[in-house]
C-alpha cells in the first residue's frame, strides 16, 4: 500500500493570498470559514516499504512536515524549479540531521542546474560532523526514466508548464501531475491504469501555464482513475463548491489529506 499525504494544495500565492480588505487575507471565492480552503503551497509526501519521499520543498515545508507528523524523509524529488516548489530548501538541513547523511535530490538536469545556481551551498560536499546547511546529493532523472528513490520505484513523464517543463510522476498506481497546462500522449500512457491521480487545477477560467477546471475534467475522463484529487488550487476554487459541482470520482484535495493507494 502507498500512503500519499497532500502537504500543501495551494497555488504559488497560497490561500488566502496576502492582502484583503482587512489585511488578513484575500480569499477570493473561497469561504474563510471552511478550514479546507486554507491552502499552503503544493507539496506531497509518498510513503511505501518503510521509506518516505518528499516531493518539492515549498516555502511552507517546515510547517507542513510538523502538521503531518513527519519524523524523517529519505529522499526529495523536485518537479521543477519555480520558487513555490523550492524555497523551503534551507530546512532540508534538519532532515539531513535526522538521517545523518546527505539527502538524495532527484530532478531533471535543468532543474538541478537552477537549484545549484540559487542554492549553491546545498550542493557542496559534506564535511562531517553535523549539518549547519542543507546537503543534497544530486541525481539526474529524465522523462521516461524509472528509478528507485530510497527504495520507492518512481516513473517520470514530461509535462508542459507553459514557459517551462515540469516532471509528472507515477508510483505504483498513484499518479501526480502538478503545474502542467498540457499533457502529451506519453504522459497519458504513463498514467494508464492508475487508481488515484492527484492533478493540479488552478482556477475555473483558462490559464496560460496551469490547467483549469474544464481541462482537468477532460483529462480525468481520459485517465479514468478511480479517484481524481485536485491540488494546486487558487482562490477561485472554493472547497465546498467543488464538492457540490464535481462529477463522481473527482474531488478537491486539502492540506493534510492522506490517501491510501494500492501498489
Amino acid at each position: 500500500m502507498i500512503r500519499a499525504t497532500l502537504l500543501g494544495t495551494g497555488g504559488s500565492a497560497g490561500v488566502p493570498m496576502i492582502g484583503g480588505v482587512d489585511g488578513h487575507g484575500d480569499w477570493g471565492a473561497c469561504d474563510p470559514a471552511e478550514p479546507r480552503n486554507r491552502r499552503t503551497r503544493s507539496s506531497m509526501l509518498i510513503q511505501q516499504h518503510g521509506a518516505t519521499l518528499l516531493v518539492d520543498t515549498p516555502p511552507d515545508m517546515r510547517a507542513q512536515l510538523l502538521a503531518a507528523g513527519v519524523a524523517r524523509v529519505d529522499a526529495v524529488l523536485f518537479t521543477h524549479a519555480h520558487a513555490d516548489h523550492i524555497t523551503g530548501l534551507d530546512d532540508v538541513r534538519i532532515l539531513n540531521r535526522i538521517i545523518d547523511r546527505p539527502l538524495d535530490a532527484l530532478a531533471t538536469h535543468a532543474t538541478l542546474d537552477e537549484l545549484a545556481r540559487r542554492f549553491d551551498y546545498a550542493f557542496r560536499p559534506w564535511q562531517p560532523p553535523g549539518f549547519f546547511r542543507p546537503v543534497l546529493a544530486p541525481r539526474i532523472v529524465a522523462p521516461g526514466d524509472t528509478v528507485r528513490a530510497a527504495g520507492i520505484e518512481v516513473r517520470f513523464f514530461d509535462q508542459d508548464h507553459g514557459f517551462t517543463r515540469s516532471l509528472g510522476l507515477r508510483v505504483g498506481r498513484l499518479g501526480y501531475s502538478t503545474d502542467a497546462v498540457a499533457l502529451d500522449d506519453a504522459a497519458f500512457a504513463a498514467l494508464a491504469g492508475v487508481d488515484t491521480w492527484i492533478v493540479g487545477c488552478f482556477q475555473r477560467e483558462p490559464h496560460h501555464t496551469h490547467a483549469w477546471l474544464a481541462r482537468v475534467l477532460g483529462w480525468a475522463a481520459r485517465v479514468a482513475a478511480r479517484r481524481t484529487v485536485l491540488t494546486h488550487m487558487g482562490t477561485d476554487l472554493d472547497w465546498a463548491w467543488l464538492r457540490a459541482n464535481l462529477p463522481p470520482g473527482i474531488e478537491p484535495g486539502f492540506d493534510g489529506q492522506v490517501l491510501e493507494v494500492p501498489d
